[in-house]
């Protein structure tokens, strides 16, 4: 089935979010393990790890998501603690994604390692003071500035992009 979303590297968004909002921004991000199992609750084990042509099978776009929080996501977050001037270029051909073989470790490891993941990136978050969301630097492959709340939007975008790609997997079996 071909996807009918918007290529994810074509994307561009415009970073004008209130730095202020970054307690919805969180929050949001915090709930993507919820829904992430939500989505696969009384899915058979067995569809969850075909893959669709070329494209990825539900366990690995889950896998994906875990992969870039604790690589990009937590060391973009490390750059903006040091003060770094550009960000890390994220690995758009996703290395990480393909030799980590979701498949083979299945759906309840997956959504743990995504649980426990994204719960690090949200304490984080949470500790953070209010003025750390206004921290900048660029970002590589958008060339553009980017605060911390920005990446937060992008990174709660991406999730929802895998999530939407997820649903029409879902229903096309």
């Amino acid at each position: 089935m071909t996807s009918t979303l918007m290529d994810w590297s074509t994307r561009r968004f415009d970073y004008t979010l209130d730095a202020k909002l970054h307690p919805e921004l969180v929050e949001r991000l915090r709930s993507l393990p919820l829904r992430a199992e939500a989505l696969v609750r009384a899915v058979p084990p067995s569809l969850l790890a075909l893959r669709d042509g070329p494209d990825w099978s539900i366990i690995e776009n889950f896998g994906h998501l875990a992969d870039l929080d604790k690589g990009l996501w937590s060391r973009r977050l490390d750059q903006f603690d040091a003060g770094d001037e550009i960000l890390v270029a994220a690995d758009m051909g996703n290395a990480a994604t393909f030799a980590a073989e979701h498949n083979a470790r299945g759906i309840d490891a997956v959504l743990a390692e995504l649980a426990d993941e994204r719960g690090r990136l949200v304490a984080r978050l949470s500790a953070a003071p209010a003025e750390y969301f206004a921290r900048e630097a660029r970002h590589p492959r958008l060339e553009t500035r980017m605060r911390v709340i920005d990446m937060l939007f992008f990174q709660a975008e991406h999730d929802d992009h895998h999530l939407a790609r997820v649903r029409e997997m879902l229903a096309a079996v």
